[in-house]
């Protein structure tokens, strides 16, 4: 298994890369500020950035498609029905041979198992991030089934976290195709100050307010929070929840039975969620699943101190007191850490700091885009071996 180094260093002088990157977007989402981190950064470090975005057809255009643009990287945007699978490989192999990219990246179960192979059909090399698995049931289940079974035909796989590994050999990766590198924060400081954050909430002046983000869908856990809420003894406290999904009226309904829906606010999706962290007295990660969570970045930054359930690549981000852990499926025990943390000011501000100087050492983008630039140019030199050796 190669693992990317954080100080991997790139020859001064070597060419730039032609990447094209895969995805079918979300709104917004960890997938989401990932590609756009990658296509913006290396866009501004001289490589020539594609990225394909494949969307419903009536969807709006995808805000990852002018944020790119801005950073001088080019977005196509392929509008597609669910199962225009066909004209979806058309239109990826029309890229492939009109830019001739050294790399093609696929994010997303949709793009791994429709597009990588069309780019392989060319030779050029493929990469996927995997950025985690849901882990429901029904389609979704035979989705990442797919998926999983795609990932032995590609060049390089990216595990976000150390937990990924095993899992993801288990599903046929060859470890010599195995590679990490941890998510990175982008370095954003476009948050609204505390006053005008809890303002733009709705939340009242004095209330202590926990926040919770992301999809409103079963692996994130949006229940188990309104549950270890409810079991919160302080009744001045509010929740701001930012995010929507499938499951929004369901989870309405239980704040509604459990009594807490005066004080638990379901925001909606709200574009550019970390702007808000600053409103936030303690944000909730209650998930039962996750790769390495970019929220969890945005609320280091923010200086918010953090109540997570122990899973995935949460404790290898925050396992050395940079945020409170608690075993997963478990309300009082999320309960009971939230009250202690909340009641604890000296507690906040050790953890606060230590997720601070954690933020900043381990986490740079600058070398995370170095580690994938790395990483596209081992894959493109090899493949330019293995063609001059049949040649």
């Amino acid at each position: 298994m190669y693992a990317a180094q954080p100080d991997e260093v790139v020859a001064v002088g070597t060419p730039p890369l032609t990447v094209l990157h895969v995805t079918a977007p979300a709104a917004v989402g960890g997938l989401e500020r990932v590609v756009e981190t990658l296509a913006t950064g290396h866009a501004r470090s001289g490589h020539h950035v594609h990225v394909a975005a494949v969307i419903g057809p009536d969807d709006p255009e995808p805000r990852l498609a002018a944020a790119v643009r801005t950073a001088g990287a080019t977005a196509h945007v392929f509008r597609v029905g669910s199962r225009g699978y066909l004209a979806e490989r058309a239109f990826v192999r029309d890229l492939c041979r009109r830019y001739r990219p050294d790399v093609v990246h696929t994010h997303g179960f949709r793009s791994d198992v429709v597009d990588g192979g069309v780019a392989r059909g060319l030779g050029i090399p493929i990469v996927t991030t995997v950025h985690g698995f849901t882990r429901n049931r029904g389609r979704g289940s035979l989705y990442e089934w797919l998926q999983r079974r795609s990932f032995s035909r590609f060049d390089a796989v990216v595990a976000v976290s150390e937990a990924q590994t095993s899992e993801l050999q288990a599903a046929g990766v060859p470890a010599s195709r195995l590679t990490v590198v941890r998510n990175a924060w982008s370095g954003a400081d476009d948050r609204l100050v505390r006053a005008a954050a809890r303002a733009a909430l709705f939340v009242p002046p004095d209330a202590p307010l926990l926040g919770w983000v992301g999809r409103l869908s079963p692996e994130k856990g949006a229940d188990l929070f309104l549950e270890a809420f409810a079991r919160c003894p302080d009744e001045r406290l509010h929740a701001s929840i930012i995010g929507d999904g499938r499951l929004r009226p369901t989870l309405e309904a239980r704040a509604n039975a459990l009594g807490i829906a005066g004080r638990v606010r379901f925001c909606g999706q709200l574009d550019e969620a970390h702007r808000y962290f600053a409103a936030f007295d303690v944000f909730v990660m209650s998930s039962q699943t996750e790769g390495a969570p970019i929220v969890l970045f945005e609320a280091f930054a923010a200086g918010v101190p953090v109540v997570a359930t122990a899973v995935g690549g949460i404790p290898e981000i925050a396992g050395r007191g940079e945020a409170t852990l608690v075993r997963p499926h478990d309300p009082q025990a999320l309960a009971d850490a939230i009250t202690e943390l909340l009641g604890d000011p000296t507690r906040v501000d050790g953890q606060v700091e230590r997720a601070r100087i954690t933020l900043r050492a381990d986490y740079s983008a600058d070398r995370w885009l170095l580690a994938y630039e790395s990483l596209y140019r081992r894959l493109a030199g090899r493949t330019m071996h293995e063609r001059e050796t049949v040649s």
